[in-house]
């Protein structure tokens, strides 16, 4: 297995792995031109050629960042890819210099095992919440919210 920073030519990949979680509910869908935007926010995580897991550090503000679209492959769940995939996140969070990152989840025990702590979602500045309006849960969202800091 390899986590590398993702390419243009992983955005198919991401999206329809993305959203054959979201179709399930569990998780925010991306659009095809929304993945080209930020496609250098993404890692993805290949395995025998084949791309079987992603994430995305996104940039809120210079002291908060978001980990996010952390999804891997049914065949490749419980091998360690999403924690290598987050474990990317946080690395990336650190060389920039950000103290905090976040996220919102409906798998909390995942991001905790990772050290990362429950928190009110009310604590998180509002900016965070500009995808919010997209989801089809809105107003009445289930994630949870967790925070870590990369001191």
């Amino acid at each position: 297995m390899i986590v590398q920073k993702a390419s243009l030519k992983d955005v198919p990949q991401i999206h329809q792995l993305v959203n054959s979680f979201a179709e399930r509910g569990e998780m925010l869908a991306r659009p095809l031109s929304e993945l080209y935007e930020t496609i250098r926010d993404f890692f993805v995580c290949i395995e025998d050629g084949k791309l079987v897991g992603c994430s995305a550090l996104h940039i809120s503000w210079s002291d908060l960042a978001e980990v996010k679209s952390v999804a891997v492959a049914e065949g490749s769940q419980g091998k360690g890819v999403g924690h290598d995939l987050v474990q990317a996140c946080i690395e990336e969070a650190r060389s920039l210099g950000i103290p905090s990152i976040f996220c919102l989840t409906l798998r909390p025990h995942f991001f905790e095992a990772l050290e990362f702590t429950r928190v009110d979602r009310n604590e998180l500045p509002r900016k965070v919440w500009t995808e919010c309006y997209r989801c089809s849960k809105f107003p009445d969202c289930d994630e949870i919210a967790l925070i870590k800091q990369i001191s």
